[in-house]
């Protein structure tokens, strides 16, 4: 219905960003990928979007790109997330970290998003693992001990998308132990 809107930036919020559209107002819920990008108040932005009509509320979606809102589309699809799911999934992975965790079955990295335990990470991935079939070579498959380093450096406040950079720069050498591996990620963070 409404695909794509542009717009000046009246309005940041949290989670949100006001644009104005020929003298209207219009607040579209987007990932926080799109308010770390976003150029500034006042200044004309550019998103796709997504209208959801329900009995009670309409409520528009905004997105970088079309990929990352057919990801959207996709994510609502899978029973028992909703949109407030969809864009913490959004801002919280990356779609390479997605889909890596899919393909590579991996409920550990969705469970590190707000608001997804176990049994739905599961779900995800089962819904999910015919439509993400190509896994990514950039990303190594996280096994047991890299899921609890990332599951630390998550704890400390990094991202997800920015843990998995922390274990990619681990040298292939790197030993096996969880504190070794979490004081080479940490090091890592210094560096840059």
């Amino acid at each position: 219905m409404i695909d794509s809107v542009r717009g000046i930036i009246q309005d940041m919020g949290s989670d949100s960003i006001t644009l104005e559209v020929g003298g209207i107002g219009l607040r579209l819920e987007v990932p926080t990928s799109i308010l770390e990008a976003a150029p500034g108040i006042g200044k004309a932005y550019y998103l796709y979007s997504k209208l959801i009509v329900r009995e009670d509320s309409l409520a528009l979606y905004g997105f970088e790109s079309r990929d990352q809102r057919t990801l959207f589309n996709t994510l609502l699809k899978v029973s028992g997330i909703g949109p407030r799911i969809g864009l913490a999934i959004l801002s919280t992975l990356s779609a390479g970290d997605l889909q890596s965790a899919v393909v590579n079955n991996q409920p550990e990295i969705l469970v590190q998003v707000p608001g997804i335990g176990k049994k739905t990470a599961e779900r995800i991935i089962f819904h999910l693992k015919d439509r993400m079939t190509e896994p990514i070579a950039a990303l190594k498959i996280v096994n047991e001990a890299d899921g609890e380093v990332i599951a630390a450096l998550t704890g400390l406040g990094y991202t997800i998308s920015e843990a998995q950079a922390a274990m990619r720069s681990l040298p292939k050498d790197a030993a096996d132990e969880i504190q070794v591996r979490i004081r080479l990620a940490l090091q890592y963070f210094s560096q840059s």
